[in-house]
C-alpha cells in the first residue's frame, strides 16, 4: 500500500478547522454550507477537481464519502455512487490520498471530514487511521453506524490528534439521549432531518426545526442539519436554528444529470445558488 504523504496544510496545532469555521459563521449570522461528495465518483479525477471548485464557489466545509458496499444510512443516490466508486477501485487509502492532494496541490483550506461506515475504519486500524487522517489534513470522521456507547476507542484515537468524531441525533432521540450525545460530542452534532435514509426531497422535513430547537435548548455545540436538504429555500428555513447544512444526494444527482464537460461548472453554480439563500 502506498504510504500516506504528510501535508504542509495539515492539522492546526489548536485542533480541527471546525471550531474556527463555526465561530466565523456565528459572527456573520449565516448558515454554513457543507456539500457531500462520494470519493471517486464519477471518477477520481473529477473528485480531485470538485473539491477546490466547491470551495471556490462558497462551500464552507466538505463531507467526503468513503464508498462502502452496504451504506445502511443512505438512499438510492449515494448507494449508486458508492457502488460506482467501488467499481473504480476506490479504497479508504485512496480517499485519504485524495484529501491530501486537495490540501497539498490545490491549497484547499476548508474543513474536510471523511464519512464512512465503521467496518471500513476498523479494518484499516483506528490508530493508524487517525494518524493518517491528521497527516493529510483531515478534520474528523462522520460514522453513521457507530453507536456512542461503542465510540470511545475511535473518539480517543481522533481526539489525541485534534480531530473530531461527529455525533448524530434524530427526531426519535429523547432529551435524555440528546444530553448523553452532547456530553461527548466534538466539532458539531449532525441533526438528521427525517426518520429514514438520505435522499433529495421536495420540501424540508417538518420534524427538523423542532429537533434543532430541542437540541439547542440542551447544548451550545454547533448543529448541522442533513438528510433531504436540496434547495435554497431549505437553507433559508434553517437560518437562526442551524449552524450549517449538508447537501448530498441533490449534488450527486446533479453530477449524474449533466454532461461530463459541464460537471465542475454545474456543481459550482449549484453551490452558489444555495449560498445565495
Amino acid at each position: 500500500m502506498k504510504r500516506i504523504q504528510s501535508d504542509s496544510c495539515a492539522q492546526p496545532v489548536s485542533g480541527s478547522r471546525l471550531a474556527p469555521l463555526f465561530s466565523r459563521l456565528r459572527d456573520g449570522r449565516r448558515v454554513g454550507l457543507m456539500p457531500f461528495l462520494t470519493c471517486g465518483y464519477p471518477d477520481t479525477a473529477t473528485t480531485t477537481q470538485l473539491i477546490p471548485a466547491l470551495e471556490e464557489a462558497g462551500a464552507d466545509a466538505l463531507e467526503l464519502g468513503v464508498p462502502f458496499s452496504d451504506p445502511v444510512a443512505d438512499g438510492v443516490t449515494i448507494q449508486r455512487a458508492s457502488q460506482a466508486a467501488l467499481g473504480n477501485g476506490i479504497t479508504l487509502a485512496k480517499c485519504l490520498e485524495t484529501l491530501g492532494t486537495a490540501r497539498r496541490r490545490a491549497g484547499v483550506r476548508m474543513p474536510i471530514l471523511l464519512m464512512g461506515y465503521y467496518n471500513v475504519f476498523l479494518a484499516y486500524g483506528l490508530e493508524r487511521l487517525a494518524g493518517d487522517l491528521a497527516s493529510v489534513g483531515g478534520d474528523g470522521l462522520i460514522v453513521p453506524d457507530l453507536p456512542p456507547e461503542e465510540s470511545v476507542p475511535l473518539r480517543e484515537a481522533l481526539g489525541s490528534r485534534g480531530l473530531d468524531l461527529i455525533s448524530f441525533v434524530a427526531p426519535t432521540s429523547t432529551d435524555a439521549r440528546i444530553r448523553e450525545i452532547a456530553a461527548q460530542a466534538g466539532g458539531f452534532i449532525y441533526c438528521v432531518s427525517v426518520t429514514g435514509v438520505t435522499g433529495a426531497r421536495e420540501s424540508l422535513s417538518d420534524e427538523l426545526p423542532a429537533l434543532l430547537r430541542r437540541v439547542r435548548k440542551i447544548t451550545d455545540i454547533p448543529l448541522v442539519a442533513g438528510f433531504g436538504i436540496s434547495r435554497p429555500e431549505h437553507i433559508s428555513r434553517l437560518w437562526g436554528i442551524a449552524d450549517a447544512a449538508i447537501v448530498a444526494s441533490a449534488l450527486l444527482d446533479l453530477l449524474d444529470g449533466v454532461d461530463a464537460s459541464r460537471r465542475i461548472a454545474a456543481a459550482q453554480e449549484f453551490v452558489r445558488a444555495l449560498k445565495n439563500a
